[in-house]
């Protein structure tokens, strides 16, 4: 594997052109102007930073409903002789316009998903203009919103608005036929690869696809291209012993990703397109009670990530983005639930890279309404479709506590969205598991997922040691007020895991906020730390836990990690409580293989 610095590294190609930095901004607090002529801009953005965010140069957190963004590109000589050029924005929140040379060129919803532009014939020479509408109403309940607040200040558990480009920008040269898509889908059982692939003007085209490990060639394909979308089952070379095999196996102890180069040709054999990407061998499934990984039973030691930054909000440099995965898996944690918020690709890249598992998690709306149903589902359907090819993903979470569908044990029509999104799920990706409506009210669910703020570990013991004890649970318990279960679905057996707990305040400062219960100082931490994880590492029934949280998010101080990602105690006695034993016996390297393939690479980070 090559080390990428692309803002899409499983789609990367050769020549591409960044257009993140300065941008001329301007606010349309009324929503007056309508064309790409009309606004004032007299203000000046750093791009992807929202203008809410200290590092956009405006650090404006007031109501602004309409935002405008222009930029005239020259392209580099390079990417201006291309037959055609596509232009990304890796996300735009909320609802967005964008004008090429004046003509209206794309309109997207969605908040958390790309928005692609084809230039083609919009553009003439090396010189042209962008602009881009973004509107992204703080008031709107029905759109997919997560932890973005509609009051003017962060209250509870919500936090600042972001307003318009919030991801990265950049335009890459591609010829009249070239692969718009590729899906990467590993068979464990079987020891194969599947490609399924999509290609513009496929006409008398065909793909070639290489796999490699190490450097070592695997598979050299070559076959016909005869439509858009074509798929291909690529059997990797099996030695036929477990040892033989681990060498290609995909883990966060032993991330092993598998190096792709797909390239179209005509008939004649000429170079139309080169892609760049990546795969893995991978599988995972729940079974008999437990979430299993590569053919085995594998426990889940997950951390309630927000993914906001102080001074970017939910954007963070690719170093503050590998920095996350780095502590996380410093800390003990095999894993994190990306809490309402559809995360940067160059974050599951670090992710797929040194061997952390995501939990995907769909940012909700606040109502329930059938707008708000059309919405949700469109956007999380891109989300899948983006993210579909990342090793690091292993389970889908479409809805979180009920959020969006308030009133699901009573509303036949929540109970149906419910199901459907399940199920819609489970038909574009029938490879991963989805925790259908994590925290309570389970309905349509692969996984069991629990929420239980109880501070005291004897009291969280009582509830999750055992089966028999977590049937007690069922008819006893109620999280925040609500049934874990629906009437009429019962627990079917699927694996229980306590997805939310924890939640321990420590002050370190004069930090202001609140947690679920608080710790006097770091050794009261540690201590409380260590007590509310011993039900987890020592329970017959759980299968995997998910702490709240990595770190501080603004008012909530009830993260591991300060917001600046400091640790509130020492890193070792906070792993140790995660792999459940003394410091004494904890591993001397936390990372191991990760290291190793670093270092080999010449990825390190420098001192």
């Amino acid at each position: 594997m090559v080390y990428s610095t692309h803002p899409r590294p499983q789609m990367e190609r050769a020549r591409w052109q960044s257009l993140d930095g300065a941008w001329q901004f301007a606010y349309d607090d009324a929503a007056e102007w309508q064309r790409p002529d009309q606004p004032d801009f007299t203000r000046s953005i750093n791009v992807p930073y929202v203008p809410e965010s200290p590092r956009s140069g405006i650090h404006d957190e007031g109501f602004h409903p309409v935002v405008w963004y222009r930029r005239t590109v020259e392209l580099t000589e390079e990417l201006g002789a291309a037959e055609d050029l596509i232009l990304h924005f890796g996300a735009i929140d909320y609802a967005s316009d964008v004008w090429i040379n004046g003509q209206h060129a794309a309109s997207h919803v969605g908040g958390h998903t790309p928005v692609r532009v084809a230039l083609g014939a919009l553009i003439q020479g090396r010189s042209f203009e962008i602009v881009v509408r973004a509107e992204d109403d703080p008031a709107d309940m029905h759109k997919p919103r997560g932890k973005q607040d509609w009051l003017p200040e962060p209250h509870g558990i919500w936090y600042p608005r972001t307003t318009g480009i919030w991801q990265s920008v950049w335009i890459e040269p591609v010829g009249n036929s070239h692969v718009d898509r590729l899906h990467w889908t590993a068979d464990f059982a079987r020891f194969e690869i599947r490609l399924d692939a999509r290609v513009t003007q496929p006409k008398g085209c065909r793909l070639r696809v290489k796999l490699s490990l190490e450097g070592r060639v695997l598979v050299e394909d070559d076959y016909a291209v005869t439509g858009k979308d074509t798929g291909r089952v690529i059997a990797l070379p099996d030695p036929g012993i477990d040892d033989g095999r681990a060498q290609y196996v995909w883990s966060p102890e032993h991330p092993q990703l598998i190096d792709a180069e797909v390239t179209l040709v005509d008939a004649a054999g000429n170079v139309l397109d080169t892609v760049k990407s990546y795969t893995a061998m991978r599988g995972v499934s729940t079974a008999n009670g437990r979430f299993v990984m590569n053919g085995r039973s594998y426990f889940l030691r997950l951390v309630l990530d927000q993914g906001y930054w102080r001074e970017g909000i939910m954007t963070a440099s690719d170093d503050e983005l590998r920095r996350d995965v780095e502590l996380t898996k410093q800390l003990g944690f095999n894993g994190v639930r990306k809490h309402q918020k559809i995360e940067n690709p160059r974050f599951l890249y670090w992710a797929d890279v040194l061997g952390l598992l995501v939990w995907e998690e769909m940012p909700s709306a606040y109502s329930f309404s059938t707008e708000a149903v059309t919405r949700v589902t469109a956007e999380w359907q891109e989300a899948i479709e983006r993210d579909y090819s990342h090793p690091c993903i292993v389970t889908w979470v479409p809805f979180n506590e009920s959020w969006g569908i308030p009133e699901l044990p009573h509303d036949a029509r929540q109970r149906s969205y419910q199901q459907a999104l399940y199920h819609l799920t489970k038909s574009l990706d029938p490879s991963r598991p989805v925790s259908g409506n994590d925290g309570w009210e389970q309905m349509a669910t692969d996984i069991f997922a629990v929420h239980d703020y109880h501070h005291d570990g004897d009291v969280l013991d009582g509830r999750y040691r055992s089966e028999a004890a977590f049937r007690n649970t069922l008819t006893t318990f109620r999280s925040a007020g609500r049934a874990l279960a629906l009437d009429g679905h019962p627990w079917a057996s699927q694996p229980v895991m306590l997805t939310e707990f924890g939640g321990i305040a420590f002050f370190m400062g004069q930090e202001k906020g609140w947690g679920y219960s608080q710790a006097k100082d770091a050794d009261d931490f540690v201590e409380r730390y260590a007590d509310v994880l011993r039900p987890t590492t020592e329970s017959s029934l759980l299968a995997g836990y998910c702490y709240t949280q990595l770190t501080d998010t603004y008012q909530e101080q009830n993260g591991v990690l300060t917001m600046d990602r400091k640790p509130k105690a020492d890193i070792a006695s906070l792993r140790a409580a995660n792999l459940g034993v003394p410091v004494e016996r904890l591993p001397a390297d936390p990372f191991g293989y990760n290291a190793r393939w670093l270092a080999r690479k010449g990825a390190g980070r420098k001192a």
